[in-house]
């Protein structure tokens, strides 16, 4: 099964000139999600998590049915004021701007091994945030995967920066 196949590409969507995947014809067929969860797997499994973070909210469709399939604990990261609680904030640079997100007090505890899972790789901005909110909270940074990645937006270098390595189960190169 050719996972590309149950991508739809959207053009100019958000806005002119951008070409968005559109998972959604992927989770709606259930052959080819389950497919793409086992490849999840595979792939994550060596890693030896003890938990898996999503990042909102299209990470949370990714990563907590593997989370389920591993048999680990699954923890959502946020943007601000999304989670109830004590929360530990980290707070990052966009283009124009700045962005913060959020996870649970005590969701993932010091020394645990954590690999972080989202839908699509881009630059790899807001994924090197999730990275340095896990360590700035005492978790190890295991790995991180996607569903897609936009190989020219050079993410997967951003994250090897960061000693995080990435895995895509599909790759575009434009």
């Amino acid at each position: 099964m050719t996972l590309k196949d149950h991508i739809r590409p959207v053009p100019d969507f958000p806005k002119p000139g951008i070409l968005f995947y559109d998972i959604s014809t992927l989770l709606a067929h259930a052959e080819a999600w389950k497919e793409a969860v086992r490849q999840l797997h595979a792939a994550v499994a060596p890693l030896k998590p003890d938990v898996l973070v999503g990042i909102e909210s299209r990470g949370f469709l990714v990563a907590a049915p593997l989370a389920l399939e591993l048999g680990v604990g699954f923890v959502m990261v946020r943007k601000k004021g999304k989670l109830p609680g004590a929360t530990i904030r980290h707070s990052y640079a966009l283009e124009y701007g700045e962005d913060t997100i959020e996870i649970q007090d005590g969701a993932v505890q010091p020394g645990q091994r954590v690999v972080v899972l989202d839908d699509l790789l881009a630059t790899g901005g807001t994924m090197a945030a999730a990275v340095e909110l896990i360590r700035k909270v005492g978790g190890t940074v295991a790995g991180s995967a996607y569903l897609i990645e936009l190989s020219f937006l050079k993410g997967r270098e951003r994250l090897a920066a960061l000693g995080v390595p990435s895995h895509s189960l599909m790759v575009y190169d434009s």
